[in-house]
């Protein structure tokens, strides 16, 4: 438990000493301005397209707190996970790199406590930005709309956390696999630009852990229920162990 606090900190003061955590708050805050900014400024767009003598009529409906929350989402399922892939690829790799580990296994340290302080410590992170996120798009949101009830809210939240953390395991994987950022980056990007075009498939959805980032939209619009997530839900933490799981052996068998 000593080891795997000491390890924890560590990680937590390097992701201070190089920025990482100052860009990762940055990227989702603005995440969550842009949601309720977008609904209110996208009618207004559309108005300017319309120009009179144009032949060319626009009507759109008054923006709501619904269409900032979906706009909240949108980017979220978009840019928000290519963002997540970016700033966390080198959590594990960047250790290969400059060999930092060999000191710490060489005195004892256990090497699925790496594996497991590695994701904890980003995780924390994770939450973090994304509870900040959410955060400030629910004001931002109060203040320019009327405030509606979330169906589901707990699990409208929950889903895109859990997928956050389901691409930090696949990283780590990665990491660890190949020892390069490189490599952790290739896998990051290319299993989400898979999932994503797998989720084409009709009635894949359902059991694909990349519905998690955007699944929330259906419920928000009140055209999804709460066990239309399930499998998905069940998948993403089955994945997530085996991940881990898959990182550790790997990680028992290579050379520092």
């Amino acid at each position: 438990m000593n080891q795997f606090l000491a390890f924890t900190k560590k990680e937590l003061r390097e992701s201070i000493a190089t920025f990482r955590v100052y860009i990762l708050l940055a990227v989702f805050l603005l995440f969550g301005v842009m949601g309720p900014l977008l609904a209110v400024a996208t009618p207004m767009l559309l108005e300017m397209v319309a120009v009179e003598g144009s032949g060319i009529t626009i009507t759109m409906p008054d923006p709501t707190a619904v269409d900032a929350w979906t706009q909240f989402f949108s980017n979220f399922s978009q840019m928000g996970s290519l963002a997540l892939v970016i700033l966390f690829a080198g959590i594990m790799a960047n250790e290969f790199s400059r060999g930092t580990l060999v000191n710490l296994l060489t005195k004892g340290m256990r090497r699925h406590t790496v594996i497991l302080s590695k994701f904890i410590s980003s995780g924390l992170l994770w939450t973090v930005a994304i509870v900040l996120s959410i955060g400030v798009c629910y004001i931002y949101t109060a203040f320019y709309f009327e405030t509606e009830p979330i169906s589901y809210f707990a699990l409208v939240f929950v889903a895109p956390w859990l997928f956050g953390l389901f691409m930090i395991s696949l990283l780590i994987f990665g990491g660890t696999l190949f020892s390069s950022f490189g490599g952790s980056l290739g896998i990051g990007l290319g299993v989400f630009f898979a999932l994503v075009f797998a989720n084409m498939i009709p009635g894949f959805e359902r059991y694909n852990p990349v519905s998690l980032s955007g699944g929330a939209l259906s419920l928000i619009a009140g055209a999804g229920t709460a066990s239309d997530l399930l499998p998905a839900i069940l998948i993403g933490i089955a994945s997530i162990i085996v991940l881990l799981v898959g990182a550790v052996i790997v990680f028992n068998k290579k050379k520092v």
